[in-house]
């Protein structure tokens, strides 16, 4: 279970998660993840960062299971703070952050391609928040960059996903490409920003964030007192307690 750092060519960094079986990040693994980002963006000789994942997926969200582990909140505290240091490394980067996603991208993952400066994705991501269906909640703030607001709102009530071809009719991918062509093209959108002047490209990207009319970490702050009100309640973790039995029912309906 690593996040690395690797540089292919000049100007640009690459961060790459790897969290079997799903990428769904324990509270660690979100802070490894902010901390690689933030260190790429300090770096005078970074320009562009690609942020992307080895696996069937992009990202899972949170480790839902080390949250059932624990007793008291103190899990869930600390997975609310790494998401929201992970999501702010990648808005506050210093350089402007490409996102790689192929297959899921689901909760975190989505709270990670929010607040990313460009997507590029596989034929087979889908992005979705199933908040609602694991007792939590969050990621509107990010959900609500990459799409409209009513159709944000159905897809979180309902717990239903988008693919990436519909997020590029609205937009907010640039790219759509065969799987084994993503990370091509992630580079080489990066490599096109990182030929920039890059004391330029810092101005650029704080003056893009300055100009923003949503304040990202206010707004996430907000929801996540919901996700804990909800566990404080009993409701999260009631939903919760469903969770593994769901997906061991999916697991062998697949498999029969």
């Amino acid at each position: 279970m690593t996040v690395s750092t690797s540089a292919p060519e000049e100007g640009v960094a690459v961060v790459m998660v790897d969290f079997p079986p799903v990428n769904a990040l324990p509270a660690q693994g979100w802070y490894d993840l902010a901390a690689a980002v933030r260190a790429a963006g300090t770096d005078p000789k970074v320009r562009c960062v690609v942020l992307t994942a080895v696996g069937r997926g992009f990202n899972a969200g949170v480790d839902i299971k080390e949250m059932q582990r624990a007793d008291g909140p103190g899990a869930l505290i600390a997975a609310n703070r790494g998401c929201f240091e992970a999501f702010a490394a990648v808005y506050d980067c210093q350089v402007p952050v490409v996102a790689a996603v192929q297959g899921f991208c689901l909760g975190g993952g989505v709270g990670l391609v929010g607040n990313a400066d460009a997507v590029v994705a596989s034929e087979d991501a889908v992005f979705g928040l199933p908040e609602l269906d694991r007792g939590a909640l969050g990621a509107a703030t990010h959900l609500a960059r990459l799409v409209p607001q009513h159709l944000m709102r159905v897809l979180y009530y309902t717990s239903r996903t988008v693919t990436a071809q519909e997020l590029h009719r609205h937009g907010s991918v640039w790219q759509v490409v065969p799987r084994e062509q993503l990370q091509d093209a992630a580079r080489q959108l990066a490599g096109e920003i990182a030929a920039k002047d890059g004391e330029l490209i810092r101005l650029a990207k704080a003056a893009i964030n300055g100009i923003d009319p949503v304040d990202v970490r206010r707004s996430y702050r907000f929801e996540q007192g919901f996700t804990f009100e909800a566990d404080l309640s009993g409701i999260g973790r009631r939903i919760r307690d469903t969770f593994g039995t769901k997906e061991e029912r999916r697991s062998a309906e697949r498999h029969s």
